[in-house]
């Protein structure tokens, strides 16, 4: 249950970090927006580090640096959802990154990829796939 309430969040945050950014973008500019967003972002973050203390900070050095080129994805996150914003709306952009984040994970699971353990897709799946793509041809029109 705490997972769905994470994901949850983690949702709703996305989609307000998106119009937060789209309207910041409309003042400064797109990679002013993404500037900010991760500054304050990495502020966030140090912060919570500093008063969890989990311990796990010294573990840093194990992590392939290949993820740790994770953080500059955001960049990409931002302006692209700011530019989609403000281009198609809010609805149909979170719906466009909802079907970009099913269908590649998807894939993910399906083969395995970056150590993730391999999971059979079955029939529902793509059934529900099908779904998501099919809704949002309906909210484009």
């Amino acid at each position: 249950m705490i997972g769905i309430l994470f994901a949850f969040l983690g949702g709703a945050f996305i989609t307000l970090q998106g119009v937060a950014n789209a309207r910041i973008s409309q003042d400064i500019g797109t990679w002013q927006a993404a500037t900010i967003t991760q500054f304050t972002g990495f502020a966030a973050a140090l912060l919570i580090l500093l008063f969890v203390r989990d311990g796990k900070w010294q573990k840093f050095k194990q992590v392939k640096p290949i993820y740790l080129t994770g953080g500059a994805f955001a960049a990409i996150v931002i302006s692209s959802n700011v530019t989609s914003i403000q281009r198609i709306g809010v609805t149909l952009t979170i719906a466009f990154v909802l079907i970009a984040q099913l269908g590649l994970t998807f894939l993910v699971d399906r083969n395995g990829w970056f150590g993730v353990a391999k999971t059979k897709m079955g029939l529902p799946q793509y059934i529900g796939i099908a779904m998501m793509i099919t809704g949002v041809a309906i909210l484009r029109f």
